[in-house]
């Protein structure tokens, strides 16, 4: 198959519709959401500021909405929409110098579930498919005068798996959940070794600044794992962890910015109930 055929493939695979409808009958839409903060580590280096590395601390925001559609059959097909922001303040190793990082990202696709029973143990939930994830952000070197920042844009194609243990504690469901997401390949902005935002965007000089990235220049991936309890009804607490890796090798510039965070937040279900009538 023409490699460039394959990006297409997968962009209409995320956007496949959830289906033809029935001609009648009741639709239920089944949508679960989680609102996280989590406080952890940050590790920096950006040779477009600097040569030396950075670490400090910061925090983060995550939410995520994963729809399904019930109608007479469930569908095996989830909507997966994930927004995440973070915020960090580093310093070198001397502690003279300190770098201002924030980001935001927004990931949105599809994941085909299939339940195991395991008898008497609980049920595992797994799960594939895709996401288009878009990043923007910023470094801040507060000891530079000329070029002091740097701007981080990216979009890329993201597969994507998950797996999900359910099981009963104090006759209250308990969820064991981990995500993998891996950026396959996509774009990216960068400035070229020894280039200037002035000469950027003040002269107009181009100098292959919107960059292909794949999974060799750019080795990426993002993982989570939860617990979550049931309190009542709708509502769970869910406490764990998220890794987000980035790492980026264009233009003669190496950049990472690693985030550990301990997170805790909880989980809303709502259920919307739609009567579908016949078309004549």
């Amino acid at each position: 198959m023409n490699h460039k055929i394959w990006p297409i493939l997968f962009a209409s695979l995320l956007l496949l519709p959830l289906g033809a409808a029935a001609d009648d009958g009741v639709r239920s839409t089944e949508t679960s959401k989680s609102y996280q903060v989590g406080f952890g580590t940050t590790r920096l280096l950006d040779t477009y500021l600097s040569q030396q590395a950075f670490a400090g601390g910061g925090l983060s925001f995550l939410t995520t909405s994963e729809t399904q559609r019930n109608d007479s059959v469930p569908s095996a097909w989830h909507t997966l929409i994930e927004h995440q922001a973070s915020l960090s303040l580093t310093n070198d190793k001397s502690e003279l110098r300190e770098e201002l990082q924030g980001d935001y990202s927004l990931y949105v696709g599809r994941l085909y579930g299939k339940r195991l029973a395991l008898g008497g143990h609980g049920q595992l939930y797994l799960q594939a498919g895709g996401l288009i994830g878009a990043n923007i952000g910023f470094i801040y070197n507060t000891s530079n005068s000329n070029n002091p920042a740097q701007a981080r844009l990216s979009l890329n194609l993201v597969p994507t798996g998950a797996a999900t243990y359910t099981t009963q504690l104090w006759n209250r469901k308990l969820a064991l959940r981990y995500e993998l997401n891996l950026p396959l390949a996509g774009v990216a902005f960068s400035p070229n070794y020894g280039q200037s935002y002035y000469e950027m965007f003040s002269q107009g000089n181009y100098d292959h600044n919107i960059v292909p990235t794949t999974f060799i220049s750019a080795p990426n991936f993002r993982q989570q794992f939860s617990i979550d309890y049931r309190l009542w009804r709708n509502a769970m607490l869910r406490i764990g962890y998220l890794g987000d890796y980035q790492q980026m090798e264009v233009n003669n510039l190496k950049s990472h910015v690693y985030h550990h965070r301990i997170m805790i937040g909880y989980i809303h279900s709502l259920t919307h109930v739609k009567t579908i009538k016949r078309k004549k």
